[in-house]
């Protein structure tokens, strides 16, 4: 069974396209850094880390991008200690600490 939860890309690698305005920076992501430049929202940064799931529904089956635009609310993660943020909604900011959520929070 493939581990959902892992980077489906190498470390390193960067999946992004086109090109990237503004000075680039971390955020944590379950505690290992991960790029981002501004105007990105954090569903958006890790996506292009490689990162296809970042929640757990109560079922414990893997959640993360759906809908995209803030509908379905499958994309809720803890960010900086507030849970059920929508990723595909929250701007990342320099220093952002994501976590994947467990259940409904």
């Amino acid at each position: 069974m493939t581990d959902l939860t892992a980077p489906t890309t190498a470390p390193g690698r960067d999946r992004r396209l086109g090109r990237r305005e503004g000075d680039g920076f971390t955020f944590l992501f379950d505690g290992a850094e991960i790029a981002a430049w501004p105007g990105e929202t954090v569903a958006a940064a890790l996506l292009a880390a490689g990162h296809r799931t970042w929640r757990r529904a109560e079922d414990g089956t893997p959640r993360g991008l759906f809908c995209g635009i803030g509908v379905c609310w499958e994309c809720r993660c803890v960010v900086d200690g507030q849970p059920n943020t929508r990723a595909c909604q929250t701007l990342v900011r320099p220093g952002m600490v994501v976590r994947r959520q467990e259940g409904l929070s």
